[in-house]
């Protein structure tokens, strides 16, 4: 599939949703607020995110407002091929701000959009965002992660980094902070991460938390607001969408579940 480039207005409403295809959010007028899946930013003019595919995030623009969008399937050629090293972007939700050469480049982009020829067949279309598409995403790749690993990288110390997450579980860790307590660019820490456990770290991360979600839910009484802040999630709509797609049901069936279990246990001498 191609990729897509949309100029638009976000709604001055608070909305949410999540999709089966990547995406990049880029200001250009006005300002927006995006949370990702726990991780929350505001967009002014020139700066952006970046949503990996089947995140859930909540946006709301700011009174008047433009966007440009990239939807970016995961099979498209702007991340396929020769541009597969591109698809690393996409590892964690993630805030940026454009350099000038980017905003330069960002210009040119909206006015190409805008010109005649663009308006051309659907094929052409496509063709057309692809090249605009890999030719962003190249220079962006560049910026956001500027050193690639060497072959025989060194191994994580993957007890040490649960234990790390286990103290600091309610403070909404990003990948950059378990990089940083790792002693590595995020970058490096990604790929040595993916390569020794086949998950990203984003992808792990979020296993770790609704671990804890769950053990909370038939352990305590806890509200799941509470759940939620203890287990790093913005709001307890956050965490409940996170819990529904990984299991297939809401907290709150497993809750009833355990406390019919406790019901049919026979009371202690």
């Amino acid at each position: 599939m191609s990729s897509a480039i949309r100029l638009i207005p976000l709604d001055n409403t608070t909305k949410h949703h999540d999709h089966d295809f990547h995406q990049i959010v880029i200001g250009l007028n006005g300002h927006a607020e995006f949370e990702i899946e726990g991780l929350g930013g505001s967009i002014a003019s020139l700066s952006g995110c970046i949503v990996p595919a089947n995140h859930v995030h909540y946006y709301e623009g700011i009174g008047e407002n433009r966007q440009l969008i990239l939807d970016l399937p995961v099979d498209t050629p702007s991340l396929t091929g020769p541009h597969h090293e591109l698809s690393r972007l996409f590892d964690a939700p993630r805030f940026f701000t454009l350099d000038e050469p980017l905003r330069l480049y960002l210009n040119f982009l909206t006015q190409e959009l805008s010109q005649p020829h663009h308006r051309h067949s659907l094929a052409q279309r496509q063709g057309q965002g692809d090249l605009l598409a890999a030719t962003f995403l190249g220079c962006l790749h560049a910026r956001l992660h500027p050193d690639l690993p060497a072959k025989g990288t060194n191994r994580l110390n993957l007890q040490a980094l649960d234990r790390f997450i286990q103290r600091h579980l309610a403070e909404r860790l990003t990948v950059t902070d378990l990089a940083r307590y790792a002693c590595l660019s995020e970058a490096h820490f990604s790929e040595c991460f993916r390569a020794q456990t086949g998950l990203t770290p984003y992808q792990y991360l979020l296993r770790q938390r609704l671990g804890a979600v769950r053990h909370l839910l038939t352990s305590t009484r806890l509200p799941l607001s509470e759940i939620a802040a203890h287990t790093g999630f913005a709001n307890q709509s956050a965490l409940s969408h996170a819990f529904r797609r990984k299991f297939g049901h809401p907290p709150s069936q497993l809750r009833r579940s355990a406390d019919k279990t406790a019901s049919l246990l026979p009371a202690s001498s």
